[in-house]
């Protein structure tokens, strides 16, 4: 709104060619879009709506940045080269590497079931660092790949872990922690004294896959529409479902990967706290690919202290005089089981982003190209 504010306070009354005042405010947007769509995008990142455009003597937004893309000259611009990633080529690249984190996770789950003593803690370390560096592969190529403008090092990461981590060893440590114990580290079983719960991360790590897959699908879809989309309310109206649609999607695909690994590894089918924490990480992802890293990191950020406070507590309330302490997380577990606090947590957390993508996701200008300003 300060734009538009200052836009009219610099535009004369009863100026015969108000648009030509908006051309030149967006001089550099107009000059540098590759069609009319980026520059109704940019316009709306700087709050100019539909309603707005009728003081231009436009019906929508989309109608006004036609004409301020037809009068800009050019001429002698060379044309802006088409995106790499609608070839074929890249788009197998892409799809090699999101598989890449789940081939090498069952590689490694593999390797664990194969060895004993030092031989597997040294298997599960290569394992970790291989997973790692494939899942660092994936995101940055393809629909999960972020806007070249964002940082490349977030503390996102850092809470991205520690909730994997949680997946894989918390509900075990959980379990045992209310009956006492545990008395001794994870030797990697799941008989254990702080048995591993190594399914749910499997399953996340094969969702790698469908949840690169549905981005590009979203993505696709959000293009199309925004292509034949005649104002930023039918737009913004068309994007809410197809996200509900591809997020739907991927809990289904994670449904069925969990289902599958816990049925092959043995283990009993977690499937609440799994499909909260899946979809907690690909609402993180998808906001962070479109340009929205500020919530994604403090929603992570709060699920995993809420998570790491609980385990505190509970350790806690073992201190002389603070018995208390533990009352509510043990409530919590003896009314349902361990998995409640992930799935609480994750699933709330989760819940919070999907209103929040449904909010920005819809804007035109959360699709513009990395090289537009916003």
């Amino acid at each position: 709104m300060t734009d538009l504010g200052e836009l009219n306070r610099s535009t004369p009354p009863g100026a015969a060619d108000p648009v030509k005042a908006l051309l030149h405010r967006h001089r550099d947007l107009c000059e540098q879009a590759v069609d009319p769509l980026e520059i109704a995008a940019g316009l709306e990142a700087h709050g100019i709506t539909d309603r707005t455009a009728a003081r231009f003597r436009h019906r929508d937004v989309f109608s006004l940045a036609e004409e301020l893309y037809a009068r800009v000259p050019r001429d002698d611009a060379p044309p802006r080269p088409a995106p790499a990633t609608t070839g074929p080529g890249p788009r197998a690249g892409w799809t090699v590497l999101t598989l890449l984190p789940g081939a090498l996770c069952v590689a490694t789950v593999i390797a664990l079931r194969l060895t004993h003593g030092q031989t597997r803690l040294y298997a599960a370390a290569a394992g970790i660092l291989a997973v790692t560096l494939a899942l660092r592969a994936a995101l940055r190529r393809g629909p999960l790949s972020a806007r070249s403008d964002i940082p490349p090092r977030s503390a996102a990461a850092s809470w991205t872990c520690w909730l994997l981590g949680y997946a894989l060893l918390g509900d075990g440590l959980l379990g045992t922690a209310v009956t006492g114990g545990p008395d001794g580290l994870p030797d990697g079983t799941a008989e254990g004294d702080w048995p591993l719960t190594v399914a749910p991360v499997v399953a996340l790590a094969l969702s790698c896959a469908p949840a690169a897959w549905t981005a590009h699908l979203f993505a696709a879809r959000v293009r199309r529409r925004l292509a034949s989309s005649r104002g930023l309310e039918d737009f913004s109206a068309s994007v809410r479902p197809a996200l509900i649609g591809v997020f739907a999607l991927f809990l289904g695909a994670v449904a069925v990967l969990l289902t599958v690994t816990s049925e092959l590894l043995d283990e009993p089918l977690a499937l609440p706290p799994t499909l909260a924490l899946g979809g907690l990480l690909f609402l993180a992802r998808l906001l962070t690919v479109h340009g929205f890293t500020h919530a994604p990191r403090v929603i992570l950020t709060v699920t995993a202290t809420a998570q790491a406070t609980a385990l505190a507590t509970l350790f806690a309330a073992r201190l002389p005089g603070c018995d208390a302490l533990a009352t509510p997380l043990q409530t919590l577990t003896e009314a349902w089981n361990p998995t409640a606090l992930p799935t609480l947590t994750c699933g709330a957390a989760a819940l919070i982003l999907l209103i929040h993508a449904s909010r920005k996701l819809p804007r035109a200008s959360a699709h513009i190209s990395p090289e537009q300003p916003r």
